[in-house]
Order: structure tokens, then C-alpha cells, then sequence
């Protein structure tokens, strides 16, 4: 499934409903409904990869001296 990498985001996940939806469905036969399990678990796979990485860039704050810093909240 190396498409998966060279989609958006918003293409896999799209992509992922849709397979959703047909499993949900379940006239499938058998074989085919673990062929398409499986690409789901791969498209969870490189969405969460995806989201691992948005959150760690979006985690960091440029300090007073032009370095990037890990974001924290004060408490």
C-alpha cells in the first residue's frame, strides 16, 4: 500500500470510510473482507503516522533566541 503515502491526509482518511462503510455492510465475501481489513489497518497506520507527526511540530515554539523549544503549559 504504498499509495497511502503519497495521498493527503484527508484522501486516506476518506478512502479509510469507505472501507469502513463496505465492511459495515457486509456482503462482501469473506477473503475480500480481509483483504480490505488489512488496507484499512495500513491507512490507520499512515493516518496515525501523520497525526504522531502534525502534533510534534505544532508542539514546538520558536524561543527568544530563534531555537525551536518543546511548547509546555504552565500549570
Amino acid at each position: 500500500m504504498a499509495k497511502e503515502k503519497e495521498m493527503s491526509f484527508e484522501e486516506n482518511l476518506e478512502k479509510l470510510e469507505d472501507i469502513v462503510k463496505k465492511l459495515e455492510n457486509g456482503d462482501i465475501p469473506l477473503d475480500d473482507a480481509i483483504d480490505k481489513f488489512n488496507d484499512a489497518m495500513n491507512l490507520v497506520k499512515v493516518c496515525d503516522e501523520r497525526l504522531k507527526n502534525a502534533e510534534k511540530s505544532i508542539a514546538k515554539i520558536v524561543g527568544e533566541d530563534g531555537s525551536l523549544q518543546d511548547f509546555q503549559v504552565e500549570a
